[in-house]
């Protein structure tokens, strides 16, 4: 996994969501926000990713810190993801991969010898000033959600 520190500007953008509304990034101005880009919903990582942010959430309402998961899947098969593993957040979905794109998490993968392009684990902190301060990319699940809360304490 690799982090970094930035402390540039983030567009605003909107996609659709769970709760039936979209989500914007200018919706959550004042609070810092945490994006987790992730490849699908109900696979093995994916899913304990999930479980971790859940099991974190309160932690991160007290650090003003909002989370929001975002794949290529459907709103539908979202609703029933978050419905099924309680997640307590949205989970935003970006079927024509534009803001994946935008955060540059589409890269070359490799499973079982079979090569695709596909969403990168990736996460990125923004804080209360809409400012990208921290970004991980190669994302590994265990103790990930657990640094993200530390950095987003820290701010």
């Amino acid at each position: 996994m690799s982090k970094s520190e930035t402390a540039k500007a983030v567009a605003d953008f909107s996609l659709p969501a769970t709760g039936g509304k979209p989500w914007s990034l200018k919706a959550h101005e004042g609070r810092n926000v945490v994006l987790y880009f992730y490849p699908r919903d109900n696979t093995p990582g994916c899913t304990r990713e999930g479980e971790a942010f859940r099991d974190l959430y309160t932690a991160f309402s007290r650090a003003h810190t909002v989370i929001a998961g975002i794949s290529p899947d459907s709103v539908a098969s979202h609703e029933k993801f978050k419905t099924k593993m309680r997640f307590p957040f949205e989970l935003l979905s970006d079927e024509d991969r534009r803001i994946c794109k935008l955060f540059d998490v589409i890269q070359p993968k490799t499973l079982y010898g079979r090569k695709f392009i596909g969403v990168e684990r990736s996460t990125f902190l923004i804080d209360a000033a809409g400012k990208l301060r921290r970004e991980w990319r190669k994302v590994k699940v265990d103790g990930h959600a657990e640094q993200v809360l530390e950095a987003a304490k820290s701010l």
